[in-house]
């Protein structure tokens, strides 16, 4: 049997439960619509509050997912995955209860609704209130909520998410947030009650209240400890996050509010606080990384897909949304400050099997790649990002996209060049990316379209494929690449690629392999039935009903890996681009040569079996 009050009644109402509001908001309009002299503006405060607390949640969230920020400060190591995110998904629904109560108080007693903006005194009594009355409550019913029934029925949903985050501060039953807004609403409602209450208290106090907890569940130390060395008395005035996060972890130490003298009076303090602040301040938690994937910003658009801008939309596969284009004026001027300050930096993580990977992006936009005078700057951010990969220990590094490209880089080969006595071993990645496009081709055809037949990668698929004998028509221009191509192959061979200059020449094969983006126009000259294999970035728009389209190359990583939470631009949970997967495939086989230039052929077959081999698995 469910426990009463430990779900909400709006759980199955999605974004309709946001509807909930609606009363409060037809009610301001009314107000200031058909109320005769000074309207009566309490429900617009009861929203405005909600949504100042909604923000305060979500900005600690985006602070403790700035990875590049607090790294070397995070309390607990793990990454935030999808199932707590999913988990904590609804996070505000204390908002929408909190929201009724605070009307219905405002309802009930008449001069609440007519605070002045502020009145000094009523700082003093709330303190006071705080002190004596929410901290004691707080404390004891935290206790007896951490034992037997009220914990198996209700705390334990709180315990139940392995990182605490902002979002996990409203992660809790409604009876738990009932409690929680008596703790809250006891000196404010003192303060008023007494005559010395006001709108701005009321501000001050819900947000700095939200704050504090916020600041508490952020898993990053944000308080320096050199502050409770110079002044001993604070530690037992004011939590931090490290102390808070021991709570999470031993669950029977700490349970205080936001002021440890009521754990030293209660006896529950944790011995081990002090000791690991300050090691947390010295920053012995960073951990170096054994695999880098080094990515780059498609667009604007997508560069608010991460998680320290919203991370239940980062944790979905990338796609358009109404509210990005609010977003897009501050994402540009970010985008140019970006281009002329950053370096590169640290988006993500996650474990497997005990490693740490972590994924790396520079600071530049596709676009710029495309720009002749940003190259050498871009070439500039990948060398600098490999050396400090290489000063740290890393064991692989992984390039991404446009970042191996052959017209910047030579498919990474300017850098190993550059630097021959590099530890860490620079992987392109597109021997596994080959070998997951010729793995999607059905073993009966005998015939292939190639576009892009000259790149890297065209070149590889068009080799591997004439050694088993199929037909491949090479669509380029270029006679002379097209001969240096052929003549790779073994001469019994070299007569299964043939060189085509028009669309046309492919119109009655079935099987095209897409590394060139294709036109409307230029799809149509495929026959019906036509499977477009692609490995053109980014991926060509499907206009052909009668036609099917193949993704990315991609896989998904194996099951045993933790910590992750964020999807790989369109790719879906736990699937990356195969160029990432073969950097993972590199590291995990204990490889020590570089990865660059041409694709070995050779080891296309290597490359797939080493994947497989490790849990990887074609999507």
């Amino acid at each position: 049997m469910v426990a009463p009050l430990s779900s909400w009644p709006w759980n199955n109402l999605g974004v309709y439960k946001y509807l909930l509001y609606g009363p409060l908001v037809a009610k301001v309009i009314c107000s200031s619509a058909w109320e005769q002299g000074k309207p009566d503006g309490w429900c617009l405060h009861v929203l405005i509050l909600c949504a100042l607390r909604g923000l305060v949640h979500q900005l600690w969230c985006s602070f403790g997912n700035m990875l590049f920020l607090t790294r070397r400060r995070r309390v607990l190591g793990d990454g935030v995955d999808f199932n707590q995110i999913d988990q904590e998904w609804d996070w505000d629904n204390f908002l929408i209860l909190q929201s009724f109560i605070g009307a219905l108080v405002c309802y009930s007693f008449s001069s609440i609704r007519n605070l002045p903006p502020w009145d000094p005194r009523g700082v003093v009594i709330a303190l006071l209130l705080h002190v004596w009355v929410s901290e004691p409550l707080f404390y004891w019913v935290h206790r007896a909520f951490h034992r037997g029934y009220l914990f198996t029925r209700y705390h334990s949903l709180h315990h139940s998410t392995p990182v605490p985050q902002s979002f996990t501060a409203g992660f809790a039953t409604p009876l738990e947030h009932l409690f929680l807004c008596a703790v809250m609403g006891a000196p404010l409602l003192g303060a008023c009650l007494l005559g010395t209450g006001s709108a701005g208290l009321v501000y001050g106090y819900v947000l700095l209240f939200d704050f504090l907890r916020c600041m508490g569940h952020s898993n990053v130390e944000v308080l320096p400890h050199g502050l409770f060395q110079a002044l001993p008395f604070l530690r037992y005035l004011i939590y931090t996050p490290t102390y808070h996060s021991l709570h999470h972890m031993e669950k029977n130490s700490n349970f205080c509010l936001f002021m440890p003298l009521f754990d030293v009076l209660g006896g529950t303090i944790n011995g081990k606080s002090w000791e690991l602040h300050k090691e947390i301040n010295l920053g012995k938690n960073d951990e170096v990384p054994d695999f880098v994937f080094l990515a780059h910003v498609v667009d604007v658009f997508s560069s608010l897909h991460v998680p320290f801008v919203f991370r239940t939309f980062g944790s979905m596969p990338f796609s358009m949304k109404p509210f990005l284009l609010l977003l897009w004026p501050g994402a540009c001027v970010i985008m140019l400050l970006m281009w002329a300050w950053s370096k590169t930096f640290l988006i993500s993580f996650y474990k497997l099997r005990g490693r740490l990977h972590q994924i790396w992006a520079v600071p530049r936009y596709g676009f710029q790649y495309f720009l002749p005078f940003a190259t050498d700057g871009i070439n500039d951010q990948i060398e600098l990002a490999i050396l400090r990969a290489d000063k740290m220990g890393v064991k692989v590094l992984s390039l991404a996209a446009l970042n191996k490209n052959e017209a910047l880089n030579g498919g990474g080969t300017l850098f190993v060049s550059k630097h021959p006595d590099l530890r860490v071993r620079v992987v392109h990645g597109n021997t596994l990316t080959a070998a997951v496009i010729l793995n999607e081709i059905p073993k009966d055809v005998k015939e292939v379209f190639l576009t892009g037949a000259t790149s890297k990668l065209g070149r590889a698929i068009a080799l591997y494929l004439c050694r088993k004998k199929i037909r491949v028509l090479m669509l380029t221009l270029s006679t002379e690449r097209f001969q240096k191509i052929q003549k790779e192959a073994p001469p019994e061979c070299q007569h299964y690629l043939v060189q085509v200059t028009k669309y046309h020449a492919a119109q009655n094969c079935k099987t095209w392999m897409v590394g060139k983006w294709l036109s409307p126009l230029e799809q149509r000259c495929a026959p019906p039935g036509t499977h477009f294999h692609q490995f053109v970035v980014p991926p060509i728009i499907g206009f052909r009903r009668d036609c099917t389209y193949g993704k990315l190359a991609a896989m998904r990583l194996p099951q045993d890996v933790r910590g992750l939470g964020m999807c790989e631009y369109t790719m879906e949970r736990g699937v990356v681009h195969a160029c990432h997967a073969g950097g993972v495939v590199h590291f995990l086989e204990g490889w020590t040569h570089h990865e660059v230039g041409a694709i070995d052929v050779d080891r296309i077959d290597v490359v797939w079996r080493a994947a497989l081999k490790h849990g990887l698995t074609p999507v």
